[in-house]
């Protein structure tokens, strides 16, 4: 444990901001997931999970979880496999 108050502080905050961002993350997680159930159960219905996921990867990139080219990267991504599962 640190000494110093602003260490300590920091500790505090830091431990506060990694419970937040490990929030945003598993949703994020839940959300890809979903859409993977999506596009296995039915193609065709599953673009309105593409635009909800696409949403929380977004909300995700903004907020600093991850990096807005990985953000737009695991999008595309998830369009692609849509698109597949789609011509298929």
């Amino acid at each position: 444990m640190p000494n110093i108050q602003s260490a300590k502080k920091r500790v505090k905050v830091s431990e506060k901001k990694n419970l937040q961002n490990r929030i945003v993350k598993s949703g994020m997680r839940t959300s890809i997931r979903k859409f993977d159930a999506a596009v296995a159960a039915d193609a065709q219905n599953a673009n309105e999970q593409l635009s909800a996921t696409s949403a929380v990867i977004d909300k995700a990139a903004s907020k600093g979880v991850i990096h807005k080219n990985a953000a737009n990267r695991k999008k595309a991504r998830l369009a692609k496999q849509l698109n597949k599962a789609a011509n298929a």
